[in-house]
């Protein structure tokens, strides 16, 4: 059993990254342990590192980069960065690469993620149940010894060819002149918006709370959650705006908003973006996963594609992107995944293409979404259960009759309307998503669910 001084990589090693409060769970120790671990699993003479504003990203990059170097292995520090700005490192410069972020957690989390040359995916089942064992050996003294000879460290800025990989994605001259507000709640998308944007002169830029500031000062960093877009939709009416991009603190994902003020949802970002994708890559395979909305798929076939339904989760999706070929994928929580971009996830170019199909429809983007949007859903409904799979196998007990899967949780085809009903990772929660034909069918079946739910 191990002791309490590497137990806590339980707590913080999740099923994709690591993620833990600093200092009691992730600290300079731990980083270093987790610097030893991914050199020796890695085995390339170097890995990019690199932080988004957290203040306690400086100190732990240092101890993650002493541990990379204490095995021979060179560190290049890409400074402040997004998410998706070390994915293109990592594509480009065909190293792996670590990033300390934790995206939309509050300013007390940081964290890691991982990801190996060209960009692929490190998970659970791709290699961080290796690196989670050798930083336990590290923690309790008993991690491999350092090299003969130790890394170096260097640094590199790769923002100006970050922003032209991204433009490069949609043809500047066809985008018309629209004005875009950009909220990067104080995250690291006030560092690469503007890079990005300045390559469109066409566009009239606004960024609001585009200080980097890891404390949040004026809202959680999580666009997911309603209350955290609503400064921006406000913003949106009040000054005439186009277009709304709500981006997360690590500025991978990106929610958008219309003239109107009003919030697209990840599915319904996703049916336009796939709709725009096939006609510059005819019958072309775009991945959706299985919590997005029935019009994704219709939406694909409508255009002549081949819609893959996918499990949750980037690393799946990765997976399954280099299976099938797919050009792109889009998730219901707004990650968006493109082949040209090492098949991860992009907010800014899923932002690029937005604007582009905005100005190729000729209308303002209410109108443009309206026939993407053929459904009701409920959005995420998490309930506290005791046990998730006992409730799961009651629930397609109780349902029977109706087509079921189990590629990731239950998922139930009752005909007019349909649910999935998944367990989180880390806590005993088990997470609804249902849709209907309309807002009373949907608040009807979700009330019968949960009834349901809590009676088990």
């Amino acid at each position: 059993m191990p002791s309490s001084r590497s137990s806590v990589l339980d707590d913080i090693i999740k099923a994709y990254d690591v993620r833990g409060t600093v200092p009691d769970q992730l600290n300079t120790d731990v980083a270093h342990a987790l610097g030893v671990a991914f050199a020796r699993f890695c085995g390339t003479p170097r890995i990019l590192v690199a932080r988004d504003m957290r203040p306690s990203g400086p100190e732990l990059v240092d101890a993650f980069a002493r541990g990379v170097m204490e095995q021979g292995v060179d560190v290049v520090d890409l400074g402040l960065a997004s998410t998706d700005l070390v994915y293109y490192a990592a594509g480009t410069l065909d190293a792996p690469g670590a990033m300390f972020t934790a995206s939309h957690n509050p300013a007390q989390y940081n964290g890691v993620k991982f990801c190996l040359a060209g960009a692929k995916p490190v998970g659970q089942d791709t290699g961080l149940d290796v690196v989670k064992a050798t930083a336990a050996d590290v923690l309790e003294g008993k991690g491999p010894l350092p090299a003969a000879s130790p890394g170096s460290q260097s640094s590199r800025n790769l923002l100006a060819a970050f922003a032209d990989h991204v433009v490069s994605f949609v043809d500047i001259a066809s985008i018309r002149p629209l004005r875009v507000v950009a909220d990067t709640a104080n995250g690291m998308g006030g560092l690469v918006v503007p890079a990005v944007f300045e390559r469109l002169p066409q566009i009239t830029l606004e960024v609001m709370y585009g200080e980097l500031d890891g404390t949040f000062p004026n809202h959680p960093a999580d666009p997911l959650q309603p209350a955290n877009q609503r400064d921006l939709q406000a913003r949106v009416t009040a000054g005439g705006f186009d277009i709304g991009l709500a981006f997360d603190g690590d500025a991978d994902r990106v929610f958008v908003v219309d003239e109107q003020g009003r919030g697209l949802s990840g599915s319904t970002t996703t049916a336009i973006l796939a709709a725009g994708v096939l006609r510059t890559n005819p019958g072309a395979t775009i991945l959706h996963n299985l919590i997005c909305s029935r019009a994704v798929p219709e939406v694909v076939r409508e255009h002549g594609g081949v819609p893959v339904r996918t499990k949750v989760g980037h690393s799946f999706i990765k997976q399954l992107m280099l299976d099938t070929g797919a050009v792109f994928g889009g998730e219901h929580s707004a990650h968006y995944y493109f082949l040209k971009n090492f098949r991860a996830d992009s907010g800014l170019i899923a932002s690029m293409l937005m604007l582009s199909e905005v100005s190729v429809a000729g209308v303002d983007l209410s109108v443009l979404r309206k026939p993407f949007e053929r459904y009701s859903s409920s959005g995420e409904i998490n309930t506290a259960v005791t046990d998730t799979q006992v409730v799961i196998d009651r629930v397609a007990a109780e349902f029977s009759a109706y087509t079921q899967d189990r590629l990731d949780g239950l998922t139930v085809d009752c005909g007019p309307w349909w649910f999935n009903l998944r367990p989180s990772n880390t806590e005993p929660l088990l997470r609804l998503n249902l849709e209907a034909p309309d807002r009373d069918a949907c608040d009807q079946h979700v009330a019968e669910l949960l009834a349901l739910i809590t009676s088990i």
